[in-house]
């Protein structure tokens, strides 16, 4: 074989196989991610817990095998095709305590008080009104349900609070876990702890509904 053609096949068969395991490996750790979670969030047999901007589901997926078929799982999101998405993965997955719900950018859309616990991951530099957003799952969590916030900051040091509009791009891209620490505790909230070490390049900001 001509060795110009076999270094150009080569090549190809290397770019399949990146992106065709690159995926997979990068879920690698969701299950031990998620048991992780289960234990700062508390949640047991019964709890309810909801996955707001829940994405392609993985974490959603995990919580549903890990946690007690009793629980209940609300997955969220405001995108309709990444809903669709949810829905078909429910089915195809047999997910039966996971309820797909449509979000708001400023609401849960959840009852009042109808979660032991809520979490956010990659999720929270997106909020473009942090305010309502946190009066909202304040309001949807009830008396000492936790709240999680799993997100990353800026690439590069920034001084003082990003605002909303600048966290979703660019050299703000992101958020400090001490701008989201200043705005839980605004709205409302009690500071449990903050990781610096979360899995996947994450800091967690842990707090409860007093």
């Amino acid at each position: 074989m001509n060795p110009h053609l076999f270094r150009r096949l080569f090549g190809f068969y290397v770019f399949l196989l990146v992106f065709t395991v690159s995926p997979a490996a990068q879920q690698k750790h969701v299950p031990a991610e998620t048991t992780r979670l289960i234990e700062r969030l508390k949640l047991g047999p019964n709890s309810t817990v909801a996955d707001v901007g829940a994405g392609e589901g993985e974490m959603t997926a995990e919580l549903s095998r890990q946690l007690d078929p009793d629980a209940r799982i609300y997955s969220t999101d405001v995108n309709e095709k990444t809903l669709a998405e949810l829905h078909d993965l429910v089915v195809r997955q047999k997910l039966g305590n996971v309820i797909v719900q449509a979000g708001a950018f400023e609401a849960t859309n959840l009852p009042e008080a109808c979660c032991d616990a809520i979490f956010v991951r990659r999720v929270y530099h997106h909020f473009g009104n942090p305010e309502v957003m946190n009066a909202s799952i304040l309001r949807t969590l009830k008396p000492g349900g936790r709240f999680a916030v799993m997100d990353f900051p800026p690439k590069k040091p920034v001084a003082g609070r990003v605002p909303p509009e600048q966290r979703a791009s660019g050299d703000t891209h992101g958020v400090t876990a001490q701008t989201v620490v200043q705005e839980l505790e605004t709205a409302g909230f009690r500071i449990v702890e903050v990781i610096r070490d979360w899995p996947g390049g994450l800091f967690m900001v842990l707090a409860e509904r007093p």
